[in-house]
């Protein structure tokens, strides 16, 4: 699916001060608050440098957390540390949003050269709360304070940010009201990868849908379904434990509780009609993992319930299943890790799932960033097809539906 968006590439940006937003937004370490994950940083390096190497004076804006993980809000310090280091260009940082100055270090940016200004979720408008509060439209936005400050500086606006694609906020469908406009290659990447998927998907194709979130899940599964994208839809992590209570199961007393102290309880009628609607197109574990002194255990679900078990692996039973599956398959997308991989003995699942995807020929996707995450702990990334940067926009872009900064980048292109 074609996009109508200008390419940065079709520009000349030398000597000109270009504002660049960037999804460098990574995951830290909680106790040392370091970034523990390069890869977004890195897929941004052949934008930046298309940038820098042309003369251009370059300023970043970009975020790092949010309220809904607040823990992960730090400085972008070390973020230019890293791009610094990845591009070979001189980044710096001022821990300055759009304050005066900020604005006076993108004016004295020297030619070939890049600052990050501060985090853009200080700023209230750029919060993901915001825009379900307070729902602006793009020409609203250009009436920010991060807007009012930023574009009477820059002579142009270039978005690479796909993976913040499903936010609409001012730092992503704002400056294209006001400024020319064009995308970075990243974007086009992302778009094409995920279009591949969702409009021309070879056959067989199978979805796996693990991780912790299963709001991302539930939100895709209606729409590869019913449009015939996904041929089969492989439940694991989360969203596999309520699979298998839809189809009647209890898990016990210990994982329902904490099932609904999160209110994801919520999602077993839907999974049932799910189940009854496309009938065996969804796989559904048939064993699971727990701990029990120290150890890696397998239950049955058809021994279920288990009132102290805390489920966090799928079983061997079912990773048979599900590879059998995955090799088969000439298209595979991955979106969440199948097991909490990050705890010794519950690897299994995610290791034997991410080497069905490794050992496949067919087109391959991973998306997410514990998927992506996991998925560099138990293989080369050289053999997936594309891994995508994109989490929730992606899941968006799965749903068929439109995404604000697509809507913006088209809209400035007109």
């Amino acid at each position: 699916m074609e996009i109508k968006i200008h390419s940065m590439r079709e520009k000349n940006y030398a000597n000109k001060h270009v504002l660049l937003r960037l999804d460098i937004n990574a995951p830290i370490d909680q106790k040392t608050k370091r970034i523990v994950n390069q890869s977004r940083l890195e897929k941004s390096v052949p934008t930046l440098n298309y940038l820098l190497d042309q003369g251009a004076r370059v300023a970043i804006i970009a975020h790092q957390g949010d309220t809904l993980d607040y823990q992960n809000l730090i400085p972008l310090e070390e973020h230019a540390e890293i791009l610094s280091e990845l591009t070979g260009h001189e980044i710096s940082y001022i821990d300055d949003v759009c304050g005066p100055s900020a604005c006076k270090a993108f004016e004295e940016v020297e030619a070939g050269k890049a600052v990050i200004l501060g985090n853009l979720r200080y700023l209230t408008e750029e919060v993901s709360s915001f825009e379900a509060a307070v729902p602006l439209t793009a020409k609203e936005m250009t009436e920010t304070w991060l807007v009012r400050q930023l574009a009477p500086i820059a002579d142009a606006y270039v978005n690479d940010a796909f993976s913040a694609a499903h936010r609409s906020a001012p730092s992503m469908v704002a400056f294209q009201e006001l400024l020319p406009t064009a995308a970075g290659d990243l974007l086009f990447q992302e778009h094409e990868a995920l279009s591949k998927v969702l409009h021309h998907a070879q056959k067989p194709s199978s979805f796996i849908l693990g991780g912790a979130k299963i709001s991302d899940a539930f939100g895709m599964i209606e729409q590869v379904l019913s449009s015939g994208t996904a041929d089969s839809i492989l439940t694991c992590g989360v969203t596999g434990v309520i699979f298998v209570m839809a189809q009647g199961y209890s898990p016990g007393k210990k994982y329902e509780e904490w099932l609904a102290s999160r209110k994801l309880l919520d999602f077993v009628p839907q999974a049932k009609t799910y189940l009854e609607k496309y009938g065996d197109r969804i796989l559904v574990p048939v064993d699971l993992a727990y701990p029990q002194d120290g150890e890696r255990k397998e239950i049955k679900v058809s021994d279920l319930p288990l009132d102290d078990g805390n489920f966090i692996d799928i079983g061997q039973e079912t990773i048979a299943l599900y590879r059998e599956e995955i090799l088969k398959a000439k298209t595979i997308f991955l979106n969440g890790p199948p097991g909490v991989y990050e705890q010794e003995g519950f690897e299994v699942g995610s290791r034997s799932i991410y080497e069905a995807v490794y050992e496949s020929e067919g087109y391959s996707v991973l998306g997410g960033g514990d998927s992506v995450t996991a998925a560099g702990k138990f293989i080369s990334l050289d053999k997936v097809s594309y891994v995508c940067t994109a989490g929730g926009a992606m899941v968006r872009f799965m749903t068929g539906k439109k995404l604000p900064l697509i809507t913006a980048m088209e809209n400035a292109n007109k």
